[in-house]
């Protein structure tokens, strides 16, 4: 808007027009008394997403003002709504005293809230971390940084692809994501939520490591490990710069940052996410995932961290043995079930601790605080005879808070209030000053009282009464009727309907008094929590560190509960290769069915790398697929597996290809999306890496997909030789079990009974016999005609016969008349030959020459 329109529009305008040219792409909450008002283009757009009234007030440059509101005491719910929208908000508050103001009111954007920097408790997911992200980029390399401002949490990694970045993104999942504002960014970025466009420069190496050298007051990132990661310094500067542009203020709660080496962790793509189930579902049921059945977690923060350990499994098997002999320890002691029941009287202490650093805690947070840390010395008392590591250690991370907890209990009153600004925060006999000033203004009832006793007596009005508004403060009220009684020395204050009100100059004196008590009485409880709030963050890092070793604690219990109450056992993690289950079972298909679940073996080593696997529709190929994958996956965040016994090799990846579904937003078909995480499993497996492969060429013509399947097989055993379980209906692939291939035959079966079809889900040794496709048909409700039909075609083609055998599928076969070619195939000399012999023409000899000419031809 330029100079001589903004002249046009009232003082108000003007300041609105100020703050919004600031952030002109966010909506902007001004503050105006009670409510945060948004004005033009703002109220439309909020009106429209939070289905509030839009009208329009009074006029500017001569048109009137559209306009929609909220209430100041409601502002979170509205926030938050606007929050899981991906929008962006800017507070503009009243800076000062309303009251001494000369002419318009001073207004400030003191924060903006955006899907990444939300720290309030009414605007955050309690069990999910709320993650802010960037990222660089470099020659095919990509830095990241993400912070979870609601944690404290701050780290950086880098990755070598832009497979690599995806994993990554669907691993962390963040809720805002700031990138460069350049070309030839992955296509997949754009329909990512919460995409921020960032000046270029601001991720510049050079520019960032200086920002995060000031801003930690170092000297190098060498403490860091980031000395020699330029695209990891420039995310994590450009993160830092935009949190403090929209926070305003110190962030005292980030003290560091951490690097996560990919080597580190088990790599999991995203499809194999989807796939495995782990934390979602399309359905949104979260319960029917690996999360919703392991989950057993106390505490909010408990259950943050094991979202984080279920997405990110570790293969260092010192941390690994070091949680599964905590777990051990705590079934065999039985402490993990009184630990538990202390943790239910835990609050969410991470977040808490927070919103002290960043000043935004309320009397309750600091309560609920006081009560965690009352409980440390009964916590460490009960570890302390358990005999294990990693429990020692949690111990003695939780730190000794005595100190805390009794500043805590002496300050905050048992209950307090929901906010600072009603009072009645302070505890009693915690300051003199303040306890005196509170006797004064509760000592004002009793002096109303005895005045209205006074004032009857001495004017002989019985009605008369004695009350207090906020507004006009204290007065003398009399009927109408009774004004006329007044006494001289009153002086009217207020008018009313049907009454009078007065002050007299002993009421205005006691008011002075009282309001300037009661004024001060706030400003020093202001003052008190401030300075208690300080004392807090001189103390944050060793509270953090507390705070962190109760969320460890919480998971192990939780892991030590789900064990005892699923009949869980310890794996043991060997360096020697291969993988060995017995008697495993589906965590999640085995806590939602109602009937007993059929446990199955699984044997991979040096000798057997890859199992075929047919049987039935229906009949558990995919559940036991994914059952073995998901017990790798248990072992490796510390917990107990679903298995009798387990002794699981080195892994260093876990990939899978099942089910089927189309990518319309990127113009993908069921069977282009199949070849394509196909491709991703040929192009990363190794010698120690699972792979789950589900019908593979499922989605084109039988004679390609045999042929895809086929050689997707073989290079899986011969080439990438990792540990693969391939479901298939292909019969034919059951050849491929040859003596010295690495490769076995399994099967599950189903037998008829009568007109049932009774699923055994029993992996046995050998391939299966028949599919059952017509019979699982009938099961699922296919008109008996339509059955009947398919059953008599289906007699038709195996009395014409196909060729059966892997052999069917070499080059020479793949373009019979059976199998349409996607070209034209090129005339062949021999077949033109061919079509120009006659054969009732020919005698004898020459039919034999005609035959040598064709062989020569061939």
């Amino acid at each position: 808007m330029s100079a001589s329109d903004q002249a046009q529009h009232t003082p108000l305008m003007k300041q609105f027009f100020a703050a919004k040219a600031e952030y002109p792409d966010i909506l902007l909450f001004f503050r105006m008394g009670d409510f945060y008002e948004l004005f033009y283009d703002d109220a439309r757009k909020a009106a429209r997403l939070l289905d509030i009234t839009l009208t329009q007030r009074g006029a500017s440059a001569g048109a009137p003002i559209p306009m929609a509101g909220v209430p100041v005491h409601a502002m979170e719910g509205y926030l938050a709504r606007l929050v899981a929208l991906g929008e962006s908000v800017a507070i503009c508050e009243q800076i000062g005293d309303p009251a001494l103001a000369k002419g318009l009111v001073e207004r400030k954007v003191v924060r903006i809230v955006t899907p990444g920097t939300v720290t309030d408790e009414a605007l955050l997911q309690e069990r999910r971390d709320t993650l802010l992200m960037a990222v660089s980029r470099g020659r095919g390399s990509f830095g990241l940084a993400w912070a979870d401002l609601a944690g404290g949490r701050f780290l950086v990694s880098e990755v070598g692809s832009e497979d690599q970045l995806a994993a990554e993104l669907a691993r962390l999942d963040p809720a805002e994501i700031l990138l460069p504002d350049e070309d030839g960014w992955p296509p997949f970025l754009a329909a990512l939520p919460g995409l921020r466009r960032r000046p270029p420069w601001g991720f510049e190496a050079d520019a960032c490591r200086r920002q995060l050298l000031r801003f930690f007051q170092l000297h190098d990132l060498t403490g860091f490990g980031l000395e020699d990661k330029p695209l990891a310094i420039g995310a994590a500067g450009a993160l830092l710069a935009y949190v403090e542009e929209t926070q305003k203020q110190r962030l005292p709660h980030l003290t560091a940052i951490a690097f996560e080496s990919a080597d580190d962790g088990i790599a999991i793509n995203a499809a194999t996410r989807r796939h495995l189930e782990l934390d979602s579902r399309t359905d949104g049921r979260v319960e029917h995932t690996l999360l919703g059945v392991l989950d057993a977690s106390i505490s909010p923060m408990g259950g943050r961290l094991l979202r984080r350990w279920l997405n990110r499994p570790l293969r260092d098997r010192r941390v690994l043995g070091e949680r599964h002999h905590a777990v051990a320890t705590f079934i065999e002691s039985g402490a993990h079930d009184a630990l538990r029941e202390r943790f239910r009287g835990l609050g969410d202490v991470e977040r808490i601790l927070s919103r002290i650093a960043l000043r935004s805690a309320r009397p309750r947070d600091l309560s609920t605080l006081r009560d965690g840390l009352a409980m440390l010395p009964d916590l460490r008392a009960l570890l302390a005879p358990l005999d294990s590591p990693r429990l020692a250690a949690l111990a003695a991370e939780l730190g000794e808070h005595a100190d805390n907890a009794a500043l805590l209990a002496r300050a905050v009153v048992p209950q307090p209030p929901v906010l600072l600004r009603d009072g009645g925060v302070i505890a009693e006999g915690f300051d003199a000053e303040l306890d005196e000033l509170r006797v004064l203004s509760t000592n004002a009832d009793q002096f109303l009282i005895d005045l209205e006793a006074r004032e009857r007596a001495a004017t002989g009005i019985a009605t008369l009464k004695v009350g207090y508004n906020r507004v006009h403060g204290y007065f003398i009220e009399i009927s109408k009727g009774q004004s006329e009684r007044a006494p001289t020395h009153y002086t009217r204050r207020q008018t009313l309907t049907g009454a009078e009100r007065y002050i007299t100059e002993e009421l205005k004196a006691f008011e002075d008094k009282v309001l300037s008590a009661r004024e001060r009485s706030l400003a020093r409880e202001k003052g008190l929590y401030e300075e208690l709030l300080d004392a807090l963050n001189g103390r944050l890092e060793a509270l953090k560190r507390c705070a962190g070793a109760l969320s460890e604690l919480d998971v192990l219990a939780a892991f030590a509960e789900r064990a005892q109450a699923l009949d869980w056992s310890r794996p043991e993690l060997t360096d020697a290769p291969g993988l060995r289950i017995e008697r495993g079972r589906h965590p999640v298909v085995e806590a939602v069915r109602s009937e007993p679940f059929e446990p199955n073996d699984l044997v991979l080593d040096e000798n057997r790398r890859m199992l075929v696997i047919t049987g039935p529709n229906m009949g558990g190929k995919s559940t036991y697929m994914r059952q073995n994958a998901l017990i790798v996956l248990l072992a490796h965040i510390g917990s107990f597996v679903p298995a009798s016994h387990a002794v699981i090799g080195p892994t260093d990846r876990i990939l899978t290809r099942i089910g089927a579904g189309d990518d319309l937003a990127r113009g993908q078909s069921t069977f282009m999306v199949e070849m394509a995480e196909t491709s991703y499993i040929l192009h990363h497996a190794t010698a120690q890496s699972l792979v789950l492969m589900d019908e593979i060429g499922r989605g084109t013509s039988t004679y390609d997909g045999l042929a895809l399947a086929e050689a997707c097989a073989r290079h899986l055993a011969h080439h990438n030789r990792a540990y693969t379980l391939f479901a298939t209906h292909y019969f034919e692939l059951t050849a491929l079990a040859e003596p010295g291939s690495g490769i076995a035959n399994v099967h599950l079966d189903a037998v008829e009974h009568g007109d049932r079809l009774v699923f055994m889900h029993a992996v046995k040794d050998g391939p299966a016999n028949r599919s059952f496709g017509l019979q699982v048909a009938a099961l699922a409700g296919l008109p008996r005609a339509v059955v009947e039909q398919a059953r008599r075609t289906l007699v038709e083609l195996e009395q014409r016969g196909a060729p059966t055998a892997v052999a069917a599928t070499s080059p020479e076969t793949l373009d019979s008349p059976l199998q349409f070619g996607l070209f034209e195939p090129q005339p062949s000399p021999a077949m033109e030959a061919l079509a120009a012999i006659d054969p009732d023409e020919l005698t004898p000899k020459q039919a034999l020459e005609a035959l040598y000419r064709l062989k020569l031809l061939r």
